[in-house]
């Protein structure tokens, strides 16, 4: 294994879920854990546990991805102790709707594709130039199985994850005369507050998602990300995809009555 060991990991969108979930296993690797989210006070209660259960150093600050000065200056600007990041995990995302494409509600569309793409490439922009330069890092995008099949209802979101991908195998291409790596993690279904999000708080309908099956945890999903970051240094996990035993594709699930 690679140890982690006061290397600095870098996590958006880690008030909740996965997110929350990849400080928690980073810092139980003896990891410096940097954390940005929209709710700051979230980040800044993770970031105090953190400190408290594993001993580490962790920093937490307010940020939205969608905004691309904020990005650019909040990585500029931090404090010189926090500056050498190693492992960057782009989190941050979300899904909005399950309407048809041709009913689709453009600010969902907007807010799908600011976040979960042009947040994941202004966080890239800033981050991967520094860990060019010191010739050390490894980028780690999360994906979704939404980024190979495509559900109904899911156009637009699916469409993002498919750029995800493509993002990651081109960024896998650009960064192939360095030591750098870049690996895309794309789980099944995850308990998490994705479905909330996705049906704008209706905690009825997003209940019945996760009904008669046993999904995926954030824990099992922060796993495998660790899993791709203590990997040796000549082993890059380019793709994983995690599903639920209960899960056989984006819309073919296993559901106990």
């Amino acid at each position: 294994m690679y140890s982690l060991r006061g290397k600095i990991i870098f996590i958006t969108g880690a008030s909740a879920g996965i997110g929350a979930a990849c400080a928690r296993a980073f810092a139980a690797q003896g990891a410096k854990v940097l954390m940005a989210a929209r709710r700051l006070e979230r980040i800044q209660a993770l970031a105090d546990e953190l400190q408290k259960e594993h001993g580490v150093a962790a920093h937490a600050f307010q940020l939205d991805v969608r905004n691309q000065p904020a990005v650019e200056s909040a990585i500029a600007t931090l404090p010189p102790e926090w500056e050498a990041i190693e492992v960057l995990v782009n989190n941050a995302g979300l899904s909005r709707g399950l309407d048809k494409l041709h009913e689709g509600k453009l600010q969902d569309w907007e807010e799908m594709i600011d976040t979960n793409v042009k947040g994941l490439l202004y966080v890239s922009r800033a981050v991967i130039p520094g860990m060019v330069k010191r010739g050390v890092g490894h980028i780690i995008n999360l994906g979704s199985i939404a980024g190979h099949e495509v559900y109904p209802g899911g156009n637009v979101y699916c469409a993002t994850k498919f750029a995800v991908r493509a993002l990651s195998q081109g960024l896998r291409m650009d960064l192939l005369a360095t030591p750098l790596r870049v690996s895309n993690v794309e789980p099944g279904m995850v308990e998490t507050e994705f479905s909330l999000v996705r049906f704008h708080g209706d905690e009825a309908r997003a209940d019945k998602v996760y009904e008669g099956i046993t999904p995926l945890t954030p824990d099992d999903i922060a796993d495998a990300i660790v899993y791709c970051a203590t990997r040796l240094p000549h082993v890059n996990i380019a793709e994983m995809i995690v599903m639920p035993t209960a899960q056989a594709s984006v819309i073919l699930n296993y559901r106990n009555k």
